[in-house]
């Protein structure tokens, strides 16, 4: 790979992150229900996938998917297993927050 390449990888993965997108929103809307530094956290933690998931693909991770059935079987189906567990844990969890205490806002007349 020639290091010009390099250059135009790494321009357009950042002009990725720069762009607005569903990140923007999780973003605004963590920062407006929790706070600032839950905002940040966001930020942080949104920037340190997307640079996870760049690397992966600089690193030819994708390629090895490509080219690998029982590889990306393999992946598949753990992220399948994970999606299952989040989910249950959602569903069995008990939640200390219940609809009556979310405060209502009062409703506006025109």
């Amino acid at each position: 790979m020639e290091f010009s390449n390099i250059w135009l990888f790494v321009i357009a993965a950042a002009t990725l992150l720069i762009i607005p997108g569903p990140a923007v929103l999780y973003i605004m809307a963590r920062s407006i229900d929790q706070g600032k530094k839950a905002g940040i956290v966001s930020v942080l933690g949104v920037s340190l996938g997307g640079s996870v998931h760049v690397l992966a693909g600089a690193i030819g991770v994708s390629a090895i998917l490509m080219t690998s059935a029982t590889a990306f079987n393999i992946v598949k189906y753990l992220g399948a297993a994970y999606l299952i567990y989040l989910g249950c844990r959602t569903l069995f969890s008990t939640s200390d927050r219940t609809t009556s205490e979310i405060p209502k806002a009062p409703r506006k007349r025109y």
